[in-house]
């Protein structure tokens, strides 16, 4: 399978630390894929599961030697913290081997349009006012994915492809969809506010395109349900990837080259060599 490249990439919710993230596949992704500037739209170090016990395997490591790699052949990557990767919010305006770190960002197209670049939380009411509810869901979370991956194991040995029964069971409860909804509302009205022609964000683990409240909203997805990224092309169309649906027959190789150490800051004091 050919590389492909893109003008632009956006990539959220990977949540290295977490025994959820799908890294192998997101490895996988990164090998055939590459842009021009990719931006990590947040949620791309799982600092909640972190305090909470530690998990970094390997391949969560080559993750992060992964893109370090793509900065040093030429892309520029621009890491947008969110709600679980908090931590990284204290280094706004500071590089990590290259990686620039920001709040938000103005985001401009091929075709001259601008876009919003943000995680997104800020604009969650449970987030912002009930964090012990926003942790409480968390744990529950976590439950699903430990239940998908049973399923999913079930799956494999039935020569059937992954599919995330965490996200499904999502869109069939009726709040969850309300939910969803009012969340890209807002951030379509903070698109508007902002006088620009769209949003990208992430947060929600739901990826979409569509203009349904007047504005162009873009949401990447996920490397824990959905294992999906937006892409733009060179002529300025948008598109969502999902991994799980383009997979190359070749199985996901290991990604274990030397890489130059690089400490990454996490949110109990230790730090990681990436």
């Amino acid at each position: 399978m050919a590389e492909k490249r893109y003008r632009a990439m956006f990539i959220s919710d990977v949540h290295l630390g977490a025994r959820g993230s799908q890294t192998r596949l997101l490895l996988d992704f990164l090998r055939y894929n590459d842009a021009d500037v990719i931006y990590l739209v947040g949620d791309i170090i799982d600092g909640w599961q972190l305090r909470r016990g530690w998990h970094w395997p390997q391949s969560h490591n080559d993750v992060v030697q992964k893109l370090l790699r793509k900065v040093r052949k030429g892309s520029q990557i621009i890491y947008l913290p969110g709600n679980h990767d908090e931590f990284l919010r204290d280094y706004f305006g500071t590089h990590f081997g290259g990686i620039e770190v920001m709040d938000e960002t103005i985001y401009t197209s091929a075709d001259g349009k601008r876009f919003l670049v943000i995680h997104g939380d800020a604009f969650d009411v449970v987030v912002m006012h009930a964090r012990w509810l926003a942790h409480l869901g968390d744990w529950a979370y976590d439950a699903a994915i430990y239940l998908n991956r049973w399923f999913n194991l079930i799956r494999r040995k039935m020569g059937l492809t992954y599919w995330s029964l965490s996200a499904w069971a999502k869109l069939k409860v009726k709040r969850a969809v309300n939910f969803i909804g009012a969340f890209e509302e807002a951030l379509a009205s903070e698109a508007r506010r902002q006088k620009v022609d769209g949003v990208i964000c992430g947060h929600i683990h739901h990826a979409a395109i569509h203009d349904q409240f007047g504005i162009r909203y873009m949401n990447c997805g996920d490397w824990v349900e959905s294992c999906s990224a937006l892409v733009e092309t060179y002529d300025g169309r948008f598109e969502i990837v999902r991994w799980t649906e383009v997979l190359p027959e070749t199985a996901p190789a290991e990604d274990h080259d030397a890489e130059p150490e690089l400490v990454l800051p996490l949110p109990d004091g230790r730090k990681v060599a990436a």
